[in-house]
């Protein structure tokens, strides 16, 4: 049963699609923010290739079609990004030095907590990227001589803890301004953030928007540099 199940070659999309549909049921009957239906999917798919014994590479043969749409995915969100294109030309000051700074404080941070927990050369610039759209991420992490397959890890990582946390974060130091939350989670938390922005409003979502266009430009100048720190 379970070979011809993984003979299929729909068998990846068609789990992972199911799975999600399922996370994002569980997590608007919970309304828990931790619970993000991609972390949990991706939690779900594990479990699932572990307690069935299917090999990864399997999975990943028809599963990794999906990974097709996340250029264009990407592009759309060009969209509320354009219906607030004349709010962006009053602050373009304000945004470019937001999202500069954010780079900055991203970068910063690894360099700092690399020195504290020791981490190696290459452990230091697989981290960097954590920040940006995976596509961007594993161009950088490859270009350092880091590693891809960690930087993935990361970015994931990264954008599901800036979904679950950003409307807690912004209560807590009592951030109302929707230029300066989009902002803020676009440049942390990439496009996963920013499907939480979305949420919060359309200036948040188009200012989240354009802060993982420009953030991830910025981070390839800036890592470069930031590469020979440690």
């Amino acid at each position: 049963m379970k070979e011809i199940i993984c003979d299929s070659a729909y068998f990846g999309i068609s789990i992972s699609i199911f799975i999600y549909f399922i996370s994002t049921k569980i997590r608007n009957k919970t309304k828990n923010e931790f619970l993000n239906p991609l972390l949990l999917t991706i939690i779900f798919v594990i479990i699932i290739l572990i307690v069935f014994d299917i090999d990864y590479e399997i999975y990943n043969s028809s599963a990794k079609y999906l990974s097709y749409l996340l250029t264009p995915a990407t592009v759309c969100l060009s969209v509320p990004l354009y219906k607030q294109l004349e709010l962006l030309k009053k602050n373009l000051k304000a945004v470019i030095i937001g999202i500069t700074s954010g780079v900055i404080a991203s970068l910063g941070s690894i360099l700092v907590l690399s020195f504290l927990f020791g981490l190696s050369h290459v452990e230091y610039i697989t981290l960097l990227p954590k920040s940006i759209t995976t596509a961007i991420g594993i161009d950088i992490s490859q270009e350092l001589g880091g590693i891809p397959t960690i930087t993935v890890a990361a970015i994931v990582l990264t954008g599901n803890l800036g979904n679950a946390i950003a409307t807690s974060i912004c209560k807590l130091f009592k951030i109302k301004e929707p230029i300066a939350v989009g902002l803020a989670i676009g440049t942390s938390s990439h496009a996963i953030g920013t499907s939480k922005a979305l949420e919060m409003g359309e200036v948040e979502g188009a200012m989240s928007s354009l802060s993982i266009a420009v953030a991830g430009l910025l981070t390839v100048v800036f890592a470069s540099i930031f590469a020979m720190f440690l």
